[in-house]
């Protein structure tokens, strides 16, 4: 495979072309230093194989930073942690590139303590203050600062930079006519946006030798009015070539356009790559491709067209940091694949929290987590066969014990089936095969179509039971709601139940705007009727985007801070503003206001003496993510 041919980045020999991007993690003290869990973290992707890491967002001055708990090397103290990272890397047979950076206007004063800083002041539409327009001597000390912290990284072990120029960032604000309007050497031409990208180069080269790797990370294509173009980034590229850039990385979009540098499920994968391609064509350096590449065939298929040299595979990492090893050995079926979620990764970091992965609760824990087996084997019974209990189940096989996992149904995967059904969420099915494979693999005893019942348990003698029944769709007592025509969103989902021509869908939820979506596609009317002042509040800001975007384009109706009064006879009457309104002809209701814990199963299970353990929905509703990793955490306890 290509993948796993070297090459070399000024003189920098990579043993493969799989490349880990920057991703902020939150996992560094407030003053940038590294922690063990930054550390770890980072660890265990050299251990897996990747041909290079790319730290996030070194911050280059003590108030550039956008997030709270960066790294940083504004000051040689902060060195001798991070040398602690890149002895770890380097021991572990990997090679780290520290990405250097300045948030400039996509930050906030509540996080740098002062006023944001810009090329001009003009607001970023995503953010709330205006940023104060540099001077060109606060230019120029901001040049010699990615300097300075370009000598520090190399002092601390990292084997290459990467400045920063892309998704807004101040490097990449001075680069873009979007958000630079300046008159004076550093605005209005391309040559002249560029400059301070450029500057910052030969800076870093001046400081750290001609021979000392530099990447430089781009945002190809800004997808904002005014924004960045392909053929005006080619001519950007060329010019950072020319100043000494030994590599340019991909990227897309800025905070006006999060969709693009973070894309949910129902974006095609390596959807950007041909941005890549075109850069290609411009530069002698090479290229690397990025966006939503968490197949290594699909990363393989880049290669062999010569669209890109490399490929970064950032959410794929955190889903499986040890893909590289296990493609080249042989054990793709082993790799868990990033579903596009966005659950846990920008979703967590996106509250402030430290990055985490719904596919794999490891992610982030790894010097928290112990995985080692244990000395007293116990038996433990799962009960039920969705995501979080077949994650338990793995969980505790890991760790040594005897595993019984018994699900009422026919199959394994419960709700997540139907998760998987609506348009853009098919990829979720590659989780459920995963745990399928490793449930197989740990040699976990697996009973389908089988209720539990006092008799089974006491058969089995099990030490723990992990209860993880799930939930069920909650059909409240609406008036009407008993006629043939009023289905749940579930038995739409599954195909248990059909839609007619004119849909109305109660509920606007992620479930019911999901399911609503689907329809679409098929039923000649549908309309969403939800009570709050809008849907799809329990979705991730960049999956909501899309969804509601498809929703529009498909004509359907969607009623806000409306509530459903009845249902007569294939009519809905609902009441908005204090007034009432009815659908009429109305061939299908689907109901989609939320499930309830199935509890029926806890109440038997009181009866027995070892210890129960209860997990996702069963133990409260919960999105997938807390659902995986309680399930995980269960298993590894017992």
């Amino acid at each position: 495979m290509k993948l796993f041919e070297p090459i070399t980045i000024k003189g920098l020999k990579l043993k493969n072309r799989m490349i880990v991007s920057a991703m902020v993690t939150n996992y560094c003290t407030p003053d940038g230093m590294a922690t063990e869990k930054f550390i770890a973290y980072h660890e265990h992707k050299a251990k897996g194989g990747w041909g290079l890491i790319i730290t996030e967002d070194y911050a280059v001055t003590r108030t550039a930073g956008g997030f709270a708990r960066l790294p940083g090397l504004w000051e040689d103290a902060q060195i001798e942690s991070h040398r602690k990272l890149t002895d770890r890397i380097h021991a572990a047979g990997g090679k780290i590139a520290a990405q250097i950076y300045h948030a400039g206007r996509e930050t906030s004063s509540a996080i740098t303590g002062e006023r944001c800083v810009a090329p001009s002041a003009v607001k970023d539409p995503t953010m709330t203050e205006i940023p104060r327009e540099l001077t060109i001597s606060e230019i120029h000390e901001l040049i010699e600062r990615f300097g300075d912290s370009a000598r520090r990284a190399k002092e601390a072990g990292f084997d290459a930079v990467e400045v920063h120029g892309a998704h807004g960032y101040l490097v990449g604000a001075f680069v873009s006519p979007f958000s630079n309007k300046r008159t004076d050497e550093y605005g209005g031409t391309i040559q002249n946006r560029a400059k301070f990208a450029i500057d910052i180069i030969r800076n870093i080269k001046q400081k750290c030798g001609e021979n000392y790797p530099v990447l430089y990370r781009m945002s190809t294509v800004e997808y904002v009015p005014g924004g960045l173009y392909i053929e005006e980034s080619k001519v950007i590229a060329r010019l950072l070539e020319e100043a000494g850039a030994d590599a340019i990385h991909c990227s897309q979009g800025v905070y006006a356009s999060m969709h693009t540098i973070v894309p949910p499920a129902v974006f095609p994968r390596a959807g950007y790559v041909e941005n890549a391609a075109e850069i290609k064509t411009a530069v002698r350096i090479p290229v690397i491709a990025v966006g939503r590449i968490n197949d290594a065939a699909v990363a393989e298929s880049i290669l062999q067209t010569g669209k890109a040299d490399m490929v970064t595979m950032a959410r794929a990492s955190l889903a499986d940091p040890d893909m590289p090893n296990k493609v080249k050995e042989g054990r793709d079926d082993e790799v868990m694949r990033c579903i596009g979620c966005l659950q846990g990764c920008i979703g967590e970091n996106g509250k402030g929290n430290c990055v985490r992965c719904l596919v794999n609760p490891l992610t982030g824990m790894e010097d928290e987590y112990d995985l080692t087996p244990v000395e007293q084997e116990k038996r433990v019974m799962v009960i039920g066969g969705g995501v979080s209990g077949c994650e338990a189940a793995i969980a505790a096989s890991m760790k040594g014990h005897e595993v019984l996992l018994v699900e009422k149904s026919d199959r394994l995967g419960g709700q997540w089936l139907l998760a998987a059904v609506p348009p853009g969420k098919e990829e979720l099915t590659s989780f459920i095969l995963w745990q399928k494979i490793m449930l197989k693999k740990l040699k976990v005893q697996v009973l389908l179509d089988t209720e539990v019942n006092a008799e089974l348990i006491r058969s089995f003698e099990p030490d723990v039971i992990i209860a993880a029944t799930g939930s069920q769709p909650l059909m409240p007592p609406f008036k009407g709601a008993d006629q043939d025509f009023v289905v749940s969103a579930h038995d739409v989902l599954a195909g248990k139940a059909e839609a007619g021509s004119n849909t109305v869908v109660i509920g606007g939820g992620l479930v019911g705007s999901e399911t609503a979506d689907m329809l679409s596609t098929s039923c000649q009317k549908v309309s969403i009727i939800e009570m709050q002042p809008e849907i799809i509040k329990d979705g991730e800001a960049n999956t909501v985007k899309y969804l509601k975007e498809r929703l529009a384009d498909n004509d359907v109706d969607i009623y806000t801070s409306t509530k459903l009064i009845e249902i007569g006879n294939h009519e809905v009457t609902a009441e908005q503003a204090g007034q009432q309104m009815t659908i009429q002809k109305v061939d299908t209701v689907v109901i989609a206001v939320g499930v309830q814990a199935e509890r029926g199963t806890l109440k038997m299970l009181k009866e027995f003496a070892c210890l129960v353990i209860t997990v996702g929905d069963a133990a409260g509703i919960k999105n997938g993510y807390l659902g995986i990793r309680e399930g995980f955490e269960a298993g590894l306890r017992v």
